[in-house]
């Protein structure tokens, strides 16, 4: 057998087990700060007002995403009336109101009737209640009202024409060619309008008046249009003389005036009244005359 032989070469250690990798210890979870935040935090805002101030960041550039529409008010209801207070604070709030389609004797109207003020919040402004105030406004047929933000309000409007100055009931008004009264216009303002006169008469003058405006001879001796138990008209003169139209056939009764007046100037010769009621005959009644003993005009 053999044996083990001292001083031979050293036997080298055997190697030793690795001891086994310890665990990682667990990390508690941090608070993740974004940069925007982180840059607050820096300057010495707690992390809940600086998420205010992001919020707030995120709103308004909403806002400006939505510049115009019902949308933005949609947002704004949604968030309550601090928003849009806050969002005055930054600037969106009435500068200016534009009225746009309208004369300047009817821009004072809507602008008062609009109860837009100056500096009010423009983003939780109601646009359909200003359209509707506007459209309360005699002069306005429609409106239409545009928000630009930052600071702006502009409206819209199709404006009524001025047809004729309407006397009735003891009242004087201005009508359009729809028989709308304008409220707000002031007839003493509008002397260059004929007068119509009567119940019904603001809703039948546009059927007559194109027809009498296109005569100059007639139209510089009218002084008004008088309605007849709403079915006719009677043109009354400056001279105090009549002239009686038919309830059916106006304009032929027109052009039968202007036959008589090319022949024998009829609308100078001051008669008391022309009757022009029926289609196949004219009747013609001449002032009075004086009577005996009596001065006529101017002393002869």
């Amino acid at each position: 057998m053999a044996a083990a032989v001292r001083g031979g070469p050293a036997s080298r250690p055997k190697p030793r087990a690795k001891a086994p990798a310890a665990k990682p210890r667990a990390v508690k979870s941090r608070e993740y700060a974004p940069g925007k935040l982180g840059a607050a935090a820096k300057v010495g805002l707690p992390p809940r007002i600086a998420i205010m101030v992001a919020a707030l960041a995120v709103g308004v550039g909403l806002v400006a995403a939505v510049a115009s529409g019902h949308r933005i008010q949609n947002v704004a209801a949604g968030v309550g009336v601090g928003f849009d207070r806050q969002l005055a604070g930054l600037g969106f709030r009435v500068k200016t109101l534009t009225v746009q389609g309208a004369t300047p004797m009817a821009q004072a109207d809507i602008i008062k009737a609009s109860g837009v003020y100056r500096d009010q919040p423009i983003v939780g402004l109601d646009l359909n209640a200003l359209r509707a105030r506007v459209e309360q406004v005699g002069w306005v047929k429609q409106a239409r009202v545009v928000r630009l933000l930052p600071d702006a309000i502009v409206v819209v409007v199709v404006q009524r024409d001025t047809l004729a100055v309407w006397q009735h009931a003891g009242r004087t008004e201005v009508v359009d060619a729809e028989g709308h009264v304008i409220a707000e216009a002031d007839p003493g303002r509008f002397a260059e309008l004929p007068l119509v006169v009567g119940e019904g008469a603001n809703d039948s003058a546009a059927a007559i008046l194109p027809a009498v405006k296109s005569r100059p001879r007639l139209m510089q001796r009218l002084e008004a249009l008088v309605r007849v138990d709403d079915r006719r008209w009677d043109l009354r003169m400056k001279d105090g003389g009549l002239i009686q139209l038919p309830a059916v056939g106006e304009d032929s009764a027109l052009i039968q005036l202007d036959q008589l007046d090319q022949k024998s100037r009829i609308l100078e010769l001051g008669f008391a009244r022309i009757d022009l009621r029926d289609p196949e005959l004219v009747a013609v009644r001449p002032r009075e005359t004086s009577a005996p003993g009596q001065l006529s005009a101017g002393g002869v």
